[in-house]
């Protein structure tokens, strides 16, 4: 039924459940799987040339979380018996890395998580989950914690 699953992932709890099911799911169908992790690269854009400096501890401090939170799915798929792609993605805002990489991998269907914020907590630090429902042109699973 689906070929290709995308797993975005933050290293969340929330996001480590998503990849679960998505094993699951790639078990059942046979399916490829590919793992994502999204940093934005130019967090400090606009802020001046003194923050270069840290702009370079940034990066590495969250590349490193990236590919820890990319080897702890690796884990998880291989302890499945799933076969994973790792992808560390770039954008200014993390719902745009990942249509990106459902449009570069093909994929057919799209696991991740929510973390099920309302309110006033939502409206103020948004929703990845709820952006990608809106712009994706395939299914989406949406794992709660």
């Amino acid at each position: 039924m689906f070929k290709h699953i995308l797993v975005p992932v933050d290293g969340s709890p929330t996001s480590m459940l998503a990849v679960s099911k998505a094993a699951d799911l790639a078990k059942a169908f046979g399916s490829q799987v590919t793992a994502l992790y999204v940093i934005d690269p130019y967090p400090f854009t606009g802020v001046g040339a003194d923050f270069a400096y840290g702009q370079s501890q940034y990066l590495s401090a969250a590349t490193a979380e990236a590919n820890s939170a990319l080897d702890a799915v690796k884990v998880t798929m291989q302890a499945a018996g799933v076969s994973v792609d790792t992808v560390l993605g770039e954008g200014h805002a993390v719902h745009e890395g990942i249509v990106r990489a459902l449009e570069n991998t093909g994929a057919d269907l799209i696991v991740m998580g929510s973390h099920g914020r309302r309110g006033l907590e939502r409206l103020m630090l948004g929703s990845v989950t709820q952006r990608v429902l809106g712009v994706a042109h395939v299914p989406v699973l949406v794992v709660r914690n």
